[in-house]
């Protein structure tokens, strides 16, 4: 019931009924307040008139007016700030820590907007606001999905951030393990980041001119090449060959935390996306050349991005799947698809956080810009969104559905959400 009292009291949606406190007196609400995530009173500087006089000051909620008691706030001179205590009933009287009293105001939740988000919260259909979203105006819609979109950047800017505390705010560092963990493509993502976190990357730069060793160099270090998981009928001459030189690569590097191989999944994958040749794809593009992220950052162009994403597998690759299984012969490149997806998920998050570690307005705009530009993800979010009426025409709007979807439906955070908002104060 209370944060009902909060979403009623914060968009004004009061009972059409003269306001007044529970003494008789009439109040007019000027400003209803900012209100306030943290702890304290719920809502800071809020304008009101009680009797005809202007008071400014905070407001506190509580489903019942004894609440006030129970939660201390009658001991905590944090809450002397109070000007109005807005409940649901007034069940107590209550005062600041001085013992003067507090006006309090009952307020009661309108039936419709009680039975619009109980039906939000009871319904099986995703999305559950699904029956206003074609009708709704197309600048609500644009509004709310643009800031969807700069919540999700930032959302993973913060990811990034940590990543970079990790690699000892080496750039190149955090966009790789970024990048490997993309290349999981979701169900794999885990498994590809502990893999990144164990790489000895400057020990592999000195490599970085043989793609062999690289490969011996990710395989080895993923689990691949232990006896545990490597099995005698899958040996043969080029994965005896890895085996070889990554024991070699241990020794001249002194290094022997290898990932546990158990970690990797297979079940319900494309062949195309097997662990195998995702690494081969990563060591090829790695061998390609070095700074890629400072690469990226001069690519102005999405054709740009992708060249520099452009990567195949080494021979052995195009004849196999796993070691030892030959299969017939296909060039293994990362396609557009797969392309998009990386650009989504890994470059244009870089470009925002890089942006905004260098005050480089320019940087972020690029970041949306290319989001723009892309074509939406198709998924089993954007298609519910899509069937109930909701255009999903880039990738931009694909990203902020998915935010929505993550940080708003799954959450039941209706009360949050501009789309839920308008579907409360339908009549």
């Amino acid at each position: 019931m209370e944060h009902l009292l909060h979403y009623v009291w914060k968009h004004k949606l009061f009972p059409l009924k003269v306001l007044q406190t529970t003494k008789g007196l009439p109040v007019e609400v000027i400003d209803s307040g900012l209100q306030n995530p943290n702890a304290g009173p719920d809502f800071f500087n809020a304008k009101l008139k009680i009797n005809g006089t202007l008071w400014v000051g905070n407001v506190e909620i509580h489903a019942h007016a004894s609440d006030w008691l129970r939660h201390g706030h009658d001991g905590d001179k944090v809450y002397d700030s109070v000007i109005l205590h807005v409940v649901g009933e007034a069940d107590e009287e209550i005062a600041r820590t001085s013992g003067e009293a507090i006006p309090q105001m009952q307020l009661t939740c309108p039936e419709h907007i009680q039975s619009h988000y109980h039906e939000l919260c009871a319904a099986d259909q995703y999305p559950a606001c699904y029956p206003i979203l074609a009708s709704l105006p197309k600048l609500t819609v644009h509004s709310w999905l643009t800031a969807l979109q700069t919540e999700r950047l930032e959302q993973k800017a913060r990811l990034i951030t940590q990543r970079l505390e990790h690699c000892n705010n080496n750039w190149e560092d955090a966009f790789f393990i970024t990048l490997a963990r993309n290349f999981g493509f979701g169900l794999n993502g885990d498994a590809f980041e502990t893999w990144a976190g164990l790489l000895p990357l400057r020990a592999i730069d000195k490599h970085r001119n043989d793609l062999f060793q690289i490969e011996a160099f990710f395989y080895g270090l993923a689990g691949l090449l232990e006896d545990t998981f490597l099995k005698k009928e899958q040996e043969d001459e080029y994965s005896l060959h890895l085996c070889k030189e990554f024991r070699y690569l241990q020794r001249k590097f002194e290094f022997t935390q290898v990932m546990d191989a158990t970690l990797w999944r297979f079940l319900r994958l494309r062949p195309e996306n097997f662990p195998h040749i995702r690494l081969a794809q990563l060591a090829y593009l790695y061998q390609k050349g070095d700074k890629l992220f400072s690469r990226l950052l001069e690519a102005e162009t999405l054709s740009e991005v992708r060249e520099l994403l452009t990567t195949r597998t080494s021979a052995y690759w195009e004849s196999h799947y796993l070691f030892g299984q030959t299969s017939p012969q296909k060039e293994k490149v990362l396609g557009e698809s797969s392309k998009n997806l990386i650009i989504i998920n890994t470059v244009t998050p870089f470009l925002y956080t890089y942006g905004l570690h260098k005050a480089d307005e320019r940087m972020c705009e690029r970041a949306g810009r290319f989001l723009e530009e892309l074509k939406a993800e198709d998924n089993h979010i954007t298609r519910a969104w899509s069937n109930a009426g909701l255009p999903v025409a880039s990738a931009a709007d694909s990203q902020a559905l998915i935010q929505l979807r993550k940080e708003y439906c799954d959450r039941k955070k209706c009360l949050y959400c501009r789309f839920g908002y308008e579907y409360l104060r339908k009549k």
